[in-house]
């Protein structure tokens, strides 16, 4: 009986590690994002200052409407045809970008820490 509550607890003790681990692991080591279209940076963005709102962003190709929200950034709607960057939901981690390929659109974390709150060309 002792021998399968230790186990009990060293498994629930091994679970919750691996748990925090992959939590930790996907979020991001910045908060500086890239907004990018035709290999251009449209936009930089720090998540950590940047106040709450809604945009559009358009593109030879179509538009997106692009969401900042508590720190976060997503796709919040678009005009191509499959949708799968709005799918995509919020931007988690700075390996999966968030990419419209119709668009050729892509929302990135960036290692680019300049202290930069917007920049539009």
């Amino acid at each position: 009986m002792k021998y399968k509550i230790l186990i009990l607890i060293i498994a629930v003790i091994f679970s919750a590690g691996v748990v925090c681990s992959v939590i930790v692991l996907n979020m991001p080591k910045k908060n500086t994002v890239q907004i990018k279209s035709g290999g251009k940076v449209l936009y930089t963005f720090d998540l950590g200052k940047e106040k709450d709102r809604t945009f559009d962003v358009t593109t030879a190709d179509g538009r997106n409407t692009i969401e900042i929200k508590d720190g976060k950034i997503r796709v919040k709607d678009a005009d191509c045809p499959d949708k799968t960057c709005v799918r995509m939901g919020w931007l988690r981690s700075g390996a999966m970008p968030i990419v419209c390929l119709p668009h050729d659109l892509i929302i990135a974390f960036t290692d680019d820490d300049s202290g930069v709150d917007a920049i539009a060309e």
